[in-house]
């Protein structure tokens, strides 16, 4: 039985990045409303073992290969999604890559790689299910970006540049696109906890320090996002359009907190 509060049943949602972390569990979790779901991302292999576990629970799923920066590759998957479930109704630009470099010794071309994943990719995929969109008369567009797109992220290499240039995207797409009842939103997500990061949380000194300074006091997991993500994309959002919703348990009401205050910090409770 699904969900059907978000009234996304038989929906045509389509996920970039999907064979693993938070692409998967978006996909999982709008399968679960009872959507039918394209699982896209480079790693066929990934994205098709992902699918079939969606189809395990008795959701329609697929996985496409699909390589974001090339504009064949985005318009060949699709037309397959087009043919194998119908005309694009949820696009979600998930995909993403990251790398550690400090801005003063990026090579241009490595520069470049991580724009074309991190912004360009969202871009020609917005063009292509965008269309089909248009066609139908309406949709949604939900593109993950992060708090690095608020925050500088140093020694990222271009993360933060390409994050914030995800907000700017997504809201011209919101003016541009509102004619045709698409909708454009962007969900920024803190720290979370997903395999590629897993490393990070297993140093017990480390996931205490990073939790101490969320109020929620815990750091994130995929499915935050995907909630998140799933009211965006459903009608039950529907006059949210060009926004840019943080997911981050608080932590940017912190800054504040952090810096030493004589005389304004908690004080311990009288005996």
């Amino acid at each position: 039985m699904t969900d059907s509060w978000l009234q996304l049943e038989d929906k045509v949602c389509v996920v970039t990045g999907a064979a693993g972390g938070i692409g998967t569990e978006i996909a999982r979790e709008l399968a679960r409303v009872g959507a039918r779901v394209a699982l896209l991302d480079r790693d066929e292999t990934g994205a098709a073992q992902a699918a079939a576990g969606i189809a395990q629970t008795g959701a329609r799923a697929i996985a496409v290969g699909c390589d974001i920066t090339d504009r064949t590759s985005v318009e060949r998957a699709a037309a397959a999604v087009a043919r194998d479930l119908g005309r694009c109704d949820v696009l979600v630009n998930n995909a993403a890559t990251i790398y550690a470099a400090a801005l003063m010794d990026i090579e241009l071309d490595r520069w470049n790689q991580l724009m074309a994943v991190n912004l360009s990719g969202f871009l020609l995929c917005a063009q292509a299910f965008g269309r089909q969109m248009m066609a139908a008369g309406g949709g949604s567009m939900v593109h993950v970006a992060s708090i690095s797109g608020r925050v500088p992220q140093p020694y990222s290499g271009p993360y933060s540049v390409s994050k914030a240039g995800v907000k700017m995207l997504s809201q011209l797409l919101a003016v541009e696109l509102g004619e045709h009842r698409i909708r454009s939103n962007v969900v920024s997500p803190a720290m979370v906890r997903t395999p590629l990061t897993e490393g990070i949380y297993r140093q017990p000194a480390v996931l205490a320090r990073r939790e101490s300074i969320v109020p929620a006091g815990r750091i994130s997991g995929p499915k935050d996002i995907a909630d998140v993500v799933a009211f965006l994309a459903s009608p039950r959002s529907g006059y949210v359009n060009g926004q840019d919703v943080l997911v981050d348990g608080g932590l940017s009401t912190t800054w504040l907190s952090l810096i030493p205050r004589p005389g304004f910090e908690k004080q311990d409770a009288q005996a």
